[in-house]
């Protein structure tokens, strides 16, 4: 069986860019949310502050599936139709803002208030006291956690597979059907998962144990 595969692993391996692309625009996407959903809900008025936080909310208990049909299958229905790849990056986008959310609220309290007042008293307004002394510091906070949430994001790409996007799993699927044998491609296909994102894990890690060392994890506001 392994004979029978192995000149398939090209096709596969073709895929990838696919996936790499599910992945980064997705996740660009779901942070630029994420950031915009955290800043209002810290920095906005109480009402607002509670709507964006029910939203976040919402956005994260949607299922990633339900997400992504939605956005394909649903969004026709008003006359908005995407192709399968828009689609499906759309899709994960809007579930995992939600989880962005999460993570940079935490990472913007984290930061001192006697940043922001120092920020004030420089004359800087509430939105550039956030944009150039929070942000950069919240960020340099939420960067592990934020890198583990792109190697999720990367994995839920294979969800992609259910409305026809020809990532790595689905071309996995393809040639498992065409030589009638699931376990060399699916193993492959993990190998491949496993080699980019054990080392962003790692890398995590050791930013989270240096920052930790440095103090910088602490709980400012």
């Amino acid at each position: 069986m392994w004979q029978s595969f192995t000149p398939y692993i090209p096709i596969i391996l073709s895929a990838i860019s696919n996936t790499l692309m599910l992945a980064f625009f997705s996740f660009g996407i779901a942070t630029a949310l994420g950031i915009l959903m955290a800043f209002i809900e810290v920095f906005a008025t109480k009402t607002l502050s509670i709507v964006v936080d029910w939203i976040a909310r919402v956005l994260r208990g949607v299922p990633l599936i339900l997400s992504i049909f939605l956005v394909f299958y649903g969004l026709p229905s008003i006359g908005l139709v995407l192709p399968p790849l828009c689609a499906a990056i759309l899709g994960i986008a809007i579930v995992d803002a939600g989880y962005q959310e999460q993570i940079f609220r935490s990472a913007i309290k984290a930061v001192s208030t006697r940043q922001l007042e120092a920020a004030y008293s420089l004359g800087l307004t509430r939105a550039e006291a956030f944009l150039y002394v929070v942000l950069p510091q919240s960020f340099r906070i939420a960067l592990p956690s934020w890198i583990n949430d792109f190697t999720i994001v990367l994995k839920d790409t294979s969800i992609a597979y259910a409305i026809g996007v020809v990532e790595v799993f689905t071309q996995a699927v393809h040639v498992a059907q065409v030589i009638m044998d699931y376990m060399w491609p699916l193993v492959f296909v993990s190998v491949i998962y496993l080699a980019i994102c054990y080392p962003l894990s790692i890398l995590s890690n050791n930013i989270h144990s240096k920052l930790k060392s440095m103090g910088m994890l602490g709980s400012g506001v």
